[in-house]
């Protein structure tokens, strides 16, 4: 009789301790899942909110500096300003009328988290290819309605001494390409055989710009990818202050 009740409490007591592994073993995957979840939480929301304090800080202290520009200000982007710095702003009547962003110069993270980040080259009103790129999502979305933008729409860019105009020529959804496709970058965009999207500006020599254009780019979907979405667009007025 002992040993029976001996092997019945020891079946009680793994009973037990099993019920006692699996909840805490439910817990630690509740646990798990909220983390994830307020990752998530935080990577959409949270650094829309931080970003859009940061941008507006930093949309003064442009603003600010343009009062007394340094030559870096006056000579633009190609004047080698250093990677993260900020002198210009840009504007997209389709985005609404309180739509307004710092440009970044550099594409590094820290940049795009700043900002609508600007590829080393040609700045703005400059001639050669003006290319940008920006988060669809968080980070303040700079871009995230670059797929409403169709041929015709204006991207207005600021600077100390000048404010530039620029008509897009192609339609974001005309054109998808791998980020490891930097054609669409390059001082003369030149699309291999086949790719060039309807509108697309072109250049009589692909061996040097001979025009002002403007690229933006984002990525293709909300979420991650690998592709992204490319627009082109050409200058078309320069007013000095």
């Amino acid at each position: 009789m002992a040993s029976q009740r001996s092997a019945t409490t020891d079946q009680t007591e793994r009973r037990r301790r099993g019920r006692l592994v699996a909840v805490l073993a439910g817990v630690a995957l509740v646990l798990a899942g909220l983390s994830m979840m307020a990752y998530v939480g935080w990577q959409y929301v949270g650094t829309d909110i931080n970003a859009e304090r940061s941008q507006a800080v930093l949309k003064q202290e442009i603003r600010e500096r343009w009062q007394q520009p340094t030559v870096g200000d006056v000579l633009g982007p190609q004047a080698s300003l250093p990677q993260g710095s900020a002198a210009a702003l840009i504007r997209i009547p389709r985005f609404g009328d309180d739509y307004e962003m710092p440009l970044i110069e550099g594409v590094r993270d820290q940049d795009l988290r700043q900002g609508v980040g600007h590829f080393a080259g040609a700045g703005p009103g400059q001639i050669g290819n003006f290319a940008l790129a920006a988060h669809q999502v968080t980070h303040g979305q700079p871009f995230h309605n670059l797929p409403l933008l169709r041929p015709g729409d204006k991207v207005i860019v600021e600077t100390s001494d000048a404010t530039y105009t620029y008509v897009l020529d192609t339609d974001p959804d005309d054109l998808v390409v791998p980020f490891t496709e930097t054609w669409v970058i390059s001082p003369v965009p030149q699309p291999p055989a086949g790719e060039a999207p309807p509108g697309m500006p072109t250049f009589e020599t692909p061996d040097a710009p001979t025009k002002a254009v403007i690229t933006l780019t984002t990525s293709s979907e909300p979420f991650h990818t690998d592709e992204r979405l490319v627009a082109f667009g050409h200058l078309v007025a320069s007013s000095p202050k």
